[in-house]
Parts: structure tokens; C-alpha cells; sequence
């Protein structure tokens, strides 16, 4: 369900909001702030947990994560305009296509707090970036390919969104990280965030390049796609899978060994610390703003070895 980002030489001028924008709402609510994904999926649920434990610590807030209507930038814009009508005081958002948006997210950031996550939007006024660096996972993934098959191999990806900046830096890294060795990236395939399209690629796949013993599944939906399509052909346990994020079937494939590894990504943390920076932000408090306006939080290899330990603070901190 996420580097080397390029910071706007304007950055400062996000930080340009008046007091009053920023007042608290009157009597009839509390300070509303969202958190706006880039579509509907089970990786968004933690973050959803992020929220929860947020709200529970700061009663004096409207806290909650909302999903667009659909993958695209237009319905996150309709719901980007619903938030701030209803008086949202900070959103934060896993932008769907940033390179496109940079028009309605500086509208937005004109009116309300904008923060973004998962998918950054460096070249617009948003305040600050709170999530993964997308090009280091791209890199752990491709750590995990090199050290399950030493030989070489030719590897297809499948990825939600091609053109999100998230996908664009994952592939980045992967390719940077398998830069010298026998390993190479032939494609990557986009299913629109459309889980039956994305099983549907990997069997394609499977009959049309039957050279392909790799398979990357970028998108946290994605490597379970994977991992059923080579279920129904036979197939699992003979390509070699990589995969990003930490979907029970993902886990549990890496537990049986026939998924090499996972590259996890923490958004209960971006939710958590986000919705809190946001409160900060909403009462004036700017200190915990970088200077660079973007807040890392690492990402993390999964396999075998320690996929039992991370399953177990998982639940742990889902509850």
C-alpha cells in the first residue's frame, strides 16, 4: 500500500500560511485533520491504526484517513475540495500523479496545512514529506534479488501506478541497486491499482516471457498477485519473488520460502507522527519542520530469518 527527493528551492514559501488559517474551528467541532491515500488497500490499514492512536492521545482534534473514490488525481482533487470546504485545518496526502497536480495541490496548500506521504510532491507548497525514502527500498529490493539468485536472472515488476513518484523511485533504486551484477529489470507492467488486473499481468507474463524467473511486486497488493498467479500455474516456489510491504500474504509467503523477501515500509508511523506534527502545526508550533522539509522513516528488509519477530510487533502494534 514511498529517498532522493528533489527539493523545491522554494520550499520556504509553504510556510507562508497566516495564524488565522490556522486558528481553530469555532464552536461547532473540533480542528479536523485527514489523512487523503492515493486509492482503497489493506496497506493503508495501519496507517488507519496510525490515526486511531493519534486521536486517542489528542481528543482535541477531528482525526481521521479517508480514501478518494477512486486511484485517480481528479478524485482526490473532489475530495481535496470537500475537506477544505468542511474546514479541514491540515491534510495529509499520498498524492496519486504529483507531476500533474502541482496546480490543485497549491491550491489546496493555499488553504489548509498540506503535508503529503508515500508519494511526494516536492515541486509544490506542501509543508513537509513524511514517509519512506522510495529509492533506498528500491535499493533493499534489489539487495534481496541479488542475494537470492547470485546467478543472475531476468526480473519483470508490477507496480499499481507506473507514474507516481513512489513507483518511479522504487524502480529507480531497484535498478540502481542491481547496476553490475547479472540481474536486469526487462519491464515493469501498471494494473491501475486493480488487483484482478494485476494477477492477470503475472499470468500473462508467464506465457508470454517464459525466460522471466523474477518477478517484483512493487505495490503492497501486488506481490500477493504474484504469489497466487504462480499458485494457480504451478509456479510457486520456481521464480524467485520480491516484493514491497507487509501484506499478510506476502509475510506468509516469505515465511514458506517462496518469497525471497519484502521490503517493508512503516505507515502507522506516518500516520501516528504525521496526525501529531499536523496539531503541532494547526497551533502554531512550527519546530518540528525541518530544514529540508522531508521526514525519512526507514524502511526495513523482511525475510525468513525475521519475518516471525516482525509479524509478532506487528499485532502487537495494531491493537
Amino acid at each position: 500500500m514511498h529517498s532522493s527527493f528533489k527539493i523545491a528551492a522554494s520550499m520556504a514559501v509553504g510556510l507562508l500560511f497566516t495564524a488565522a488559517a490556522f486558528a481553530p474551528v469555532d464552536a461547532a467541532g473540533k480542528p479536523m485533520l485527514v489523512f487523503v491515500t492515493n486509492g482503497s488497500s489493506d496497506f493503508w490499514k495501519a496507517a488507519a491504526a496510525g490515526v486511531k492512536k493519534a486521536q486517542s492521545e489528542m481528543p482535541g482534534f477531528d482525526m481521521s484517513l479517508k480514501y478518494p473514490a477512486q486511484p485517480t488525481a481528479a478524485a482526490q482533487q473532489q475530495l481535496l475540495d470537500d475537506l477544505v470546504t468542511a474546514g479541514a485545518k491540515g491534510i495529509m496526502i499520498s498524492t496519486v500523479d504529483p507531476k500533474t497536480s502541482t496546480g490543485m495541490l497549491n491550491k489546496i496548500a493555499g488553504e489548509t496545512a498540506l503535508f503529503t506521504t508515500d508519494s511526494d510532491a516536492p515541486q509544490t507548497k506542501r509543508i513537509a514529506y513524511i514517509g519512506s525514502s522510495n529509492v533506498q527500498a528500491g535499493l533493499q529490493a534489489a539487495e534481496i534479488a541479488k542475494k537470492a539468485m547470485p546467478n543472475g536472472g531476468q526480473c519483470e515488476g508490477f507496480v499499481g501506478l507506473p507514474g507516481a513518484d513512489n513507483a518511479k523511485e522504487r524502480i529507480a533504486g531497484f535498478k540502481q541497486g542491481i547496476a553490475g551484477s547479472k540481474i536486469t529489470l526487462v519491464d515493469v507492467r501498471g494494473d491501475n491499482m486493480d488487483q484482478t488486473a494485476a494477477k492477470k499481468n503475472v499470468a500473462d507474463i508467464l506465457v508470454a516471457k517464459p525466460n522471466i524467473n523474477c518477478f517484483v511486486g512493487i505495490y503492497s497488493y501486488n506481490t500477493p498477485e504474484i504469489y497466487a498467479a504462480l499458485k494457480d500455474s504451478n509456479e510457486l516456489g520456481k521464480v524467485t519473488v520480491v516484493g514491497f510491504d507487509d501484506d499478510p500474504v506476502t509475510l506468509g509467503g516469505v515465511k514458506q520460502g517462496v518469497i525471497a523477501g519484502t521490503v517493508v515500509q512503516q505507515p502507522f508511523k506516518w500516520a501516528y507522527e504525521g496526525m501529531k506534527l499536523m496539531a503541532a502545526y494547526a497551533k502554531g508550533n512550527k519546530a518540528g519542520i525541518p530544514a529540508n522539509h522531508l521526514i525519512i522513516v526507514p524502511t526495513k528488509i523482511i525475510t525468513k530469518a525475521n519475518a516471525d519477530a516482525y509479524i509478532a510487533n506487528l499485532k502487537m502494534m495494531m491493537k
